[in-house]
């Protein structure tokens, strides 16, 4: 039997309610749900008190300004039924944006990244570095670029914690996380080669 306690701020878990649990945290969530308004009320919806200035700086740190800007309707533009007029990346950009809008003590981005470009997600990771600074940030992730920088990377195999620590440390126990990073780098080295063939 496992027991324990969740707390946040000092707080129990079980002593707090869900309203003020929520209001706490913030998700980005692999497969985002939009509404079927402009860009501008679905990042808005993080913090609906927000001023204009206050929701262009949120997509400026997403990196979906420029997208906005190029459109016609710029902010005003409709993304469709569940964001379909977006593509998969801007769909999470603006979610990324709803997230630092809502400004939370708690971030937790679950493959947050994994519908972008290597050289968006870089960019994107930047902001999302300074973004969850002195606050407590998850990150659930396959690819493992996304965590190199965290202060504490859990392995897990099977449901299972296998490893934990450091990414400098993962990569000298040799174990499962030093076998994933080696694949991906690998992958990584045919992708850019594949590139240059083509291209």
């Amino acid at each position: 039997v496992t027991t324990g306690n969740i707390r946040i701020g000092g707080n129990d878990l079980k002593d707090v309610t869900q309203k003020s649990l929520r209001a706490s945290i913030g998700i980005v969530p692999q497969d985002t749900v939009l509404f079927n308004d402009s860009i501008e009320y679905n990042i808005r919806y993080g913090r609906p008190t927000a001023t204009d200035e206050e929701v262009r700086e949120a997509a400026k740190h997403a990196q979906i300004d420029r997208f906005i800007e190029s459109l016609n309707l710029k902010y005003k533009t409709n993304v469709g039924e569940r964001g379909l007029k977006l593509s998969g990346g801007e769909k999470q950009r603006v979610a990324i944006a709803r997230t630092i809008l809502k400004n939370p003590h708690i971030l937790l981005f679950d493959e947050a990244t994994s519908a972008l470009d290597s050289h968006t997600e870089k960019e994107i990771q930047s902001s999302l570095y300074e973004v969850s600074k002195n606050r407590t940030t998850l990150v659930i992730a396959h690819r493992l670029s996304t965590v190199v920088n965290a202060d504490e990377i859990l392995v897990l195999k099977a449901g299972e914690i296998v490893e934990r620590g450091k990414h400098s440390d993962l990569l000298n126990a040799a174990g499962e996380y030093a076998g994933m990073w080696k694949k991906q780098q690998e992958a990584k080295e045919y992708e850019s080669k594949l590139k240059e063939v083509l291209t």
